[in-house]
């Protein structure tokens, strides 16, 4: 079998998914691949339990792409992040609360879990009949020329097509393919991702707790039966993080509520533990004949102030922009595409890896020094909103 289509994108996790509803909605022929079926249930083997935060800019992009309406009954809104270091057990907990009423009316962004975003895109994309989605099905083979791109899957098909947009994850096959090296950064960390209960609400604050090994980041999640809940991601050492995973429920929760300095009162486990590797990594190039690398394919972050997914998004809106301006998959769209990107997903990944290791370090000197410096950061007005601006994709 051999098929057209005006764009080919390799990769069904939340990035492709929503790069497919983009363009979709803007009436481009899609296809759309991943050799794994979506989970789209929380409680099936395999769901992914972590959870995402869509910061300000993203409701735009998600509004033009038709998933906004979708999403929004389930999002818990952002309105405060609190960063609380508490390395030092003899003193009280420093508290600082970064609140989006600094910078207007809107919160800083919104969290939905990762299982039900899935489920809310696919569920978008049956409604657009110009996107063809094809899970299970991988992409096996990517030859490119100066005019097209010749895509052979694993079913057999082949399709032609002017631009193929890998969104194929960290091990991006489709990257290999065109020859593309990444610089990588391992930590030494893996993060246990679950949701708990607690008896306080959490006032949609999103919080923030340091110490040592990596920060400890509890999101809001809407109440179930009655019952405040948050999604947490729990960053540490890996030898520690393997340990925890395999403790009883009633040893983890009591390692929970000593990590949580008490935040949210005491924390009950609501869901299984899932564990995932921390590293970082940049693609060499954005960049390649008839191809453009986003989300993970082009760039991995450890999950601090919500900016992986957010840095996926601004791919999207570049090559979005860039479309209406640029024949479809053009060398001259995909130069502009990787100018556009590079540098400030190049200065996000180092400036992420900075703040990860302040957060690993057990150091008494080096745990007073991140402690005062967020307290200077955010005591100074003007530095505090340009640091916010900052985190939510404005630049200088």
């Amino acid at each position: 079998m051999h098929d057209t289509t005006d764009i080919l994108i390799s990769g069904g996790g939340v990035a492709g998914l929503t790069a497919a509803a983009a363009f979709g909605a803007c009436g481009h022929r899609v296809t759309l691949v991943d050799p794994t079926p979506p989970i789209t249930d929380g409680d099936a083997v395999g769901a992914d339990l972590r959870s995402t935060a869509f910061l300000q800019p993203a409701r735009a992009l998600l509004e033009e792409a038709g998933l906004w309406d979708r999403l929004a009954p389930f999002a818990s809104a952002l309105h405060t992040m609190r960063i609380v270091d508490a390395s030092n057990p003899a003193r009280e907990p420093v508290v600082r609360d970064f609140e989006s009423s600094d910078l207007g009316d809107a919160p800083f962004g919104w969290n939905l879990p990762n299982w039900l975003l899935r489920r809310e895109m696919v569920a978008r994309l049956a409604d657009l009949p110009n996107v063809d989605f094809r899970p299970g099905t991988a992409t096996a083979r990517v030859q490119t020329r100066t005019h097209e791109a010749r895509v052979t899957l694993s079913d057999g098909t082949r399709i032609t097509t002017p631009f193929v947009i890998a969104a194929d994850g960290r091990n991006s096959p489709v990257r290999e393919q065109a020859g593309i090296s990444v610089r990588t950064t391992r930590y030494g960390q893996k993060a246990l991702a679950f949701a708990v209960t607690h008896p306080m609400p959490h006032d949609n604050v999103s919080t923030e707790v340091h110490r040592s090994g990596g920060p400890f980041t509890l999101v809001p999640l809407p109440d179930r039966d009655g019952q405040p809940r948050s999604a947490i991601v729990w960053m540490d050492d890996g030898p520690e993080s393997l340990r925890r995973m395999n403790l009883a429920p009633d040893a983890f929760e009591a390692e929970l509520n000593d990590r949580s300095a008490g935040v949210m009162g005491r924390l009950k486990l609501a869901s299984r533990l899932t564990i995932w590797p921390i590293i970082s990594q940049i693609a060499e190039r954005f960049d390649a004949e008839r191809t453009a690398l986003m989300a993970e394919a082009a760039h991995v972050v450890p999950p601090i102030g919500a900016q992986g997914l957010n840095m996926s998004l601004a791919d999207i809106r570049a090559l979005l922009d860039l479309s209406t301006t640029h024949e479809m998959g053009s060398a001259g769209m995909l130069e502009a595409y990787h100018r556009a990107r590079y540098k400030d997903v190049a200065t996000r990944v180092a400036g992420i890896t900075t703040l990860n290791r302040t957060s690993q370090a057990g150091q008494p000197m080096v745990q007073a020094l991140r402690a005062r410096g967020m307290q200077m950061l955010h005591d100074v007005t003007p530095v505090r909103r340009a640091m916010m601006e900052l985190g939510l994709g404005a630049r200088g």
